[in-house]
């Protein structure tokens, strides 16, 4: 198939996805110049949390801000793969005027955090949060009814990468009336690490799990709902919204029994529920039971070889297999981020490390797979949810992989055959809805909840120029809708190849209504209407007739508007319309056409959607094979 023949080569290569995406949705607010100068503190943002006073500043849209706040000890030294503790008392007021340091992970133009690229950046020291609300007085703090409600953002990045602080929550609590709040957790192998020498006597349940990025989280939400007053905050109304990793992170809280009760409300922004086996997190690639190829157990082995105290995996294993537990763990202990970030293969990634993660240990997360648990009657959520993906998601990702792209120049990028383009990213786009929301939403609704709100984002006003034709080669790609929630798309230079005069009207438009029906979400966990109450309303998904309203389209006025959709997306149908799909013409192109689905978005296809096209998930069609 012209274009699909280079899948086996996805892999290494989809880490350069989105490259444009990636900087709009991360890169948001400060430089490391524009750091450097502490904004001054503001009297009438002193605030009394649960470890001492903290002190603010004066934010934009009439907000105040605080940044830096620790919401944990330290997770250094002892404390590293360990689950997060409670922050000790200060005994002095914290001028909480800059950000804390962002998580270890490999400095790149994607995740926001300044620094050599592919050097490792950032502290183990990393566990802050960020605060904006509506400025006032100490005394004019809202009581009682009058509590905001409290919007708890988790970023994304494949959770190896970001910060909280590329965010600014200014716009959205200045304009919306609601507490914006922002925050950082442990990323990659010190997110996610699982080793047997790790567990002892004086160990918890929650430390064995190796989900620490998850109790990160679950630390974070802890301390918002007891600090969330202090801020003019309601600890009954916090709501937790993500976006790609960060809405899978949602998912794991939604399923944690840890979280239940930490949060009311939550939002689900293009992602996948999924999960891990503890076995592929821990044990050996050659296992009876195989790990993955950087398990827990790999991962000790390499790093005896990178220190030198073997020259061989074999070695490194009867090394291993006699140390005392003690000494291994505190010889994993020993080693510095970025010596432990050297043994994953980040290639030209951009810092994207593949590493095994989101354990199902039993305790943090169940122990049948994620996406099982959530459609299972004793899985669905109790409380108001919203899901929802984009229109185009795989195009970011197919032109970073070069599917079906040729370079004009060697620079600029022009779709080979525009037609087949638009087409295969189609069907991995609409997998990534089915899978992240409409079946999931579906069968939340036959289950017996009402407070389920779908959408999808259409907006794909790009331009075209002689760098490329945006719309097309992206559209309404992956975390493309983010800026619109924060309302900031002042991203620098590059980002002028989407965000331009010509389309700022409709995109502010269409920003406003965004962040209206989220904060009205969070608010009442419906989003009727927007937080005035002038927008077309938005109607909870409904299993009750075919014709049921089931999601909203985000779109601007000149492209169709805020409207209502019936149609819902399954992988049977997709691979249905796939069959049928003239445009592909050999079995060979439809059955790499889902692999490269299934490679974009980590689901798979059942044996039935395989035999719908005539392909088989064992047997790779020939030209994988040339």
């Amino acid at each position: 198939m012209r274009g699909l023949g280079k899948t086996r080569h996805v892999r290494s290569r989809l880490a350069l996805a989105g490259l444009l995406v990636l900087l709009i949705a991360c890169g948001s607010e400060a430089t490391e110049p524009e750091r450097a100068t502490r904004p001054t503190p503001e009297p009438e943002s002193v605030r009394s949390t649960t470890e001492g006073p903290v002190i603010g500043f004066r934010g934009s849209e009439g907000t105040h801000a605080w940044l830096g706040i620790p919401f944990a000890e330290p997770p250094t030294g002892k404390l590293r793969w360990r689950a997060p503790l409670p922050p000790s008392d200060r005994m002095s007021r914290l001028e909480a005027t800059q950000a804390g340091s962002a998580c270890p992970q490999i400095a790149s133009s994607f995740g926001g955090v300044p620094g050599p690229e592919g050097t490792v950046v950032g502290s183990e020291d990393c566990l802050y949060l960020n605060v904006w609300a509506p400025g006032v007085s100490p005394n004019d703090l809202p009581q009682g009814d009058r509590k905001l409600p409290v919007m708890v953002w988790v970023h994304g990045g494949a959770n190896a990468i970001g910060t909280g602080s590329s965010f600014d929550g200014a716009l959205l609590s200045g304009t919306q009336n609601v507490i914006v709040i922002t925050l950082n957790y442990r990323l990659g192998p010190l997110g996610w690490f699982r080793h047997p020498a790790l567990r002892g006597h004086d160990t918890s349940p929650s430390d064995d799990s190796g989900n620490y990025g998850i109790l990160d989280l679950i630390r974070a939400l802890a301390w918002i709902r007891e600090n969330a007053a202090a801020f003019g905050g309601d600890p009954d109304r916090i709501s937790v919204f993500g976006e790609s990793a960060g809405g899978v992170n949602v998912f794991c809280l939604l399923a944690s029994p840890l979280a239940q009760g930490l949060f009311q409300r939550a939002i689900v922004q293009s992602a996948i529920p999924a999960s891990e086996p503890v076995e592929r997190g821990e044990n050996l690639s050659d296992a009876a039971v195989p790990g993955n190829a950087l398990s827990g157990r790999e991962v000790a082995l390499r790093l005896l070889i990178a220190r030198e105290r073997a020259t061989t995996r074999s070695q490194a294993l009867a090394l291993a297999d006699s140390m005392p537990a003690g000494e291994l763990a505190a010889f994993l202990r020993s080693v510095s981020p970025a010596e432990l970030i050297a043994v994953y293969d980040p290639g030209a990634s951009g810092g994207f490390l593949q590493f095994p993660l989101n354990f199902r240990d039993g305790h943090v997360l169940p122990r049948d797979p994620l996406g099982e648990h959530l459609t299972q009657p004793s899985g669905v959520p109790t409380i108001p949810v919203m899901l929802g993906t984009n229109r185009d998601e795989i195009r970011a990702f197919q032109l970073g992989a070069g599917i079906g792209i040729k370079n004009l120049l060697g620079l600029f990028p022009r779709a080979e055959d525009p037609e087949r383009y638009v087409r295969s990213a189609y069907y991995g786009s609409a997998i990534w809805k089915a899978t992240g929301a409409d079946e999931v939403a579906a069968s939340w609704a036959r289950s017996g909840a009402e407070s389920v709100w779908v959408y999808r984002f259409d907006w794909d006003e790009e331009p075209e120029s002689f760098v490329g034709n945006m719309q097309l080669l992206l559209g309404a790609a992956h975390a493309i809708e983010v800026p619109f929630l924060f309302g900031s798309f002042e991203y620098g230079s590059i980002t002028n190849m989407v965000f331009t005069d010509e389309n700022e009207p409709g995109r502010r438009t269409l920003s406003r209504a965004m962040m209206s029906y989220w904060a009205q979400f969070a608010d009442t966990g419906n989003p009727g209407r927007g937080r005035a109450n002038d927008l077309p309303p938005w109607k909870a998904w409904s299993e009750a007739r075919q014709d049921a309203p089931r999601f909203m389209i985000l779109d601007t006025p000149q492209d169709g508007g805020l409207r209502m959709e019936n149609v819902a997306t399954t992988r049977s149908r997709v691979a249905a319309e796939l069959a049928e799909d003239g445009i592909f013409s050999t079995r060979d192109e439809r059955c790499e056409l889902m692999r490269f689905a299934e490679l974009t978005n980590g689901v798979e296809w059942n044996r039935q959607h395989y035999a719908r096209v005539g392909c088989s998930p064992e047997t790779p069609p020939a030209s994988e094979g040339e």
